[in-house]
């Protein structure tokens, strides 16, 4: 918490070289689509949902999610990271139908779709366990689980913002079955929600205690974490509606930075640690890469949740992430959701 701001942003730095050794920065090159704005969470935070019956209300069909996919393999891509609202409407066929179609017209695309809330809302709906959901899922082509919905993993924070949402323990424990089933995931982290440092800890502390969990199991556990400051501009929270909370809303680019490195140094069990440009810009995303950051995120190519409270930029391209990470001093590499390389930058193209 005192640490000096440069001696914690450097030993995160030097953490990093130690366990990822090379100049490398990684970044993928994926799409979010938001398959529907449907939601009966109602969390203060999000101006995205719409509640069921509402006239904003969408559900994208099965043509034009496949079209949003065809964009993505036209650059190149390799991911499509789909999430939307816990939407009473849709059961449990349609998510099958809805991957089994995707996964036959686009084949190479690695499908990372649905919320552990959103696993739960469908387990609801259609009266089955969330590992028996999962199952089907998989079956169907589900490749990972996004790491949505955490924000931050202590109760009395998350019922204060989001009071339907439950406890963290369900998204732990879901995620739990999604990694025993051999589904990639991803830990994520919300922050500026009125919560204290020790809060910020606790949550890191359960992140990196399920992960000691997959790891002795012999499961690689979660990939990488990322977190990022609640945006306020548009939703209820920043309205001045602090529900339960105990101290300030928001978290600005310093707060931000030295999360990163905490999160570097505490989740010393997990490789993988992804800067932000969607929430935070560029340039700061760019000095989370010496704050502990080896990965700079993804195209995403559209982005409806977040922005929906706050943030302009919802895409980035390809050139953009490269030339962020030349800049900085790295070396760009393409990934894949596991982190396998899918094409390095040649050296005299560095050079350009």
């Amino acid at each position: 918490m005192n640490a000096d701001f440069n001696d914690l942003l450097y030993v995160a730095h030097e953490r990093r070289n130690l366990k990822l050794p090379g100049n490398s920065v990684t970044y993928l090159v994926d799409r979010n689509i938001n398959y529907t704005n449907v939601c009966t969470i109602n969390c203060q935070f999000c101006s995205f949902y719409r509640p069921p019956g509402h006239i904003e209300t969408y559900t994208q069909t099965f043509e034009q999610i496949s079209s949003k996919v065809r964009e993505l393999e036209d650059i190149g891509g390799s991911r499509i990271l789909m999430q939307g609202g816990v939407n009473p409407d849709l059961d449990l066929d349609w998510y099958i139908g809805l991957l089994t179609a995707l996964k036959k017209r686009h084949p190479s695309i690695s499908l990372d779709c649905f919320s552990p809330i959103e696993i739960e809302g469908i387990a609801n709906v259609v009266g089955k366990s969330t590992r028996e959901v999962l199952v089907e899922l998989k079956r169907a082509g589900l490749h990972g689980l996004p790491g949505g919905g955490a924000e931050m993993l202590v109760d009395e924070i998350r019922t204060g913002v989001s009071p339907q949402k439950g406890a963290s323990e369900n998204w732990l424990r879901v995620m739990s079955e999604a990694q025993e089933l051999g589904l990639v995931t991803s830990a994520t982290n919300v922050i500026g929600l009125g919560e204290s440092i020790g809060d910020r800890v606790e949550h890191l502390d359960k992140i990196r205690n399920l992960q000691d969990s997959a790891c002795s199991s012999g499961l690689p556990g979660f990939t990488s974490f990322i977190s990022w400051p609640v945006m306020l501009e548009n939703n209820s929270l920043g309205r001045g509606n602090r529900g339960h909370n105990r101290y300030s809303l928001g978290a600005n680019s310093t707060e931000y930075l030295r999360h990163v490195a905490v999160s570097r140094l505490y989740l010393d069990n997990i490789d993988h640690i992804q800067a932000s440009w969607p929430t935070m810009g560029m340039e700061v995303a760019q000095l989370a890469l010496f704050a502990g950051a080896d990965d700079a995120g993804s195209t995403m190519m559209e982005e409806n949740v977040v922005s929906a409270s706050g943030t302009t930029k919802t895409g980035a391209s390809i050139d953009e992430l490269r030339t962020m990470i030349v800049s900085a001093g790295f070396i760009p590499v393409q990934r894949d959701s596991e982190y396998n390389t899918i094409y390095e930058l040649p050296e005299p193209e560095l050079r350009n």
